[in-house]
Formats: C-alpha cells, sequence, structure tokens
C-alpha cells in the first residue's frame, strides 16, 4: 500500500462522560455508540485492508467487505468507523459480530453469508494522496459526507 496514512493506525477512541460540557455551538462533535469492532479500512487500488482497533488485520474475517468498499470508496482513501451485524429484529447484534473471529475458514464463509457485516464510517483520514489527519474534524467530516453520498444506512 501507497497511502498518506498507512497501517497500523489506532483510532480515536470513545469515552464516556457524566455529563455535556459547556461549549460554543460547534465546539464538540458526537457519534451514537454503534455497537460493533471499531476498524480502519485502507483501499488502494484494488487492494482493500481491514485493521482493528488493536492494530490487527480483520480482513480475513470479514470477506464479504472487500467487495463493496472497493465498489464505493475513491480508489485511495483511509477511514475510520465500525463494523456492525445487523440481526433479524434489525438491531445491532454484536453476539453475532463476535461470533465471526474464527480460525476455521468454513465457518468465516459460512458465516460471512449467514450474518454479513457492515462498516459505517465515522471518519476520513485520507483521501487520494492527501493525509488529512492534520486537518480539523469539522472539514473532514464533510469531506466523508461528500464521499459517501448515496451510501445506504447500515
Amino acid at each position: 500500500m501507497q497511502l498518506p496514512v498507512v497501517p497500523p493506525v489506532v483510532p480515536m477512541l470513545a469515552r464516556a462522560i457524566e455529563s455535556l460540557p459547556e461549549a460554543p455551538a460547534g465546539d464538540f462533535w458526537f457519534e451514537p455508540k454503534w455497537d460493533g469492532f471499531r476498524a480502519v479500512v485502507f483501499r488502494d487500488g484494488a487492494e482493500v485492508q481491514i485493521g482493528s482497533r488493536n492494530e490487527r488485520p480483520l480482513t480475513r474475517y470479514f470477506p464479504e467487505l472487500p467487495g463493496p468498499l472497493r465498489a464505493r470508496l475513491p480508489q485511495r482513501c483511509v477511514l475510520d468507523g465500525e463494523l456492525v451485524v445487523v440481526g433479524s429484529g434489525g438491531g445491532l447484534d454484536f453476539d453475532a459480530l463476535s461470533a465471526r473471529i474464527h480460525p476455521a475458514p468454513s465457518r468465516i464463509a459460512r458465516l460471512s453469508r449467514e450474518t454479513p457485516a457492515r462498516f459505517v464510517a465515522f471518519d476520513i483520514l485520507a483521501l487520494g494522496d492527501r493525509d488529512l489527519t492534520g486537518r480539523p474534524f469539522a472539514e473532514r467530516r464533510k469531506l466523508l459526507a461528500e464521499t459517501a453520498a448515496g451510501f445506504a444506512p447500515p
């Protein structure tokens, strides 16, 4: 991979707080709590890699994802987000997602069909040859929204 931001990338993690701090509008960003695995997606042409928040490779456990990511994402980009599995009732199913981390290739293949994972992007860290990590979050978020316009929700 020849991206401006390369693995491993340790994502910024959320933290619980007792109350919202006093701040001018626009100084804080909030995300819902997704019940999944934090992940960073790297796409460089045909190559797609998915890494965990602990810098471990996850791509092999989610063989259903590289194809759609390749089809939808820009040729060269790095996205920070969350892997989730939507359960039969429509809610997120963390147990089904956790079961996806298994050493047997046959089980990985079966579970990728039975409980397919989806990627929810929070942030864009690189696009083309540009490292965006030094740019303000509001700018990156706008660029992510433009990049993901028309994508279906998980």
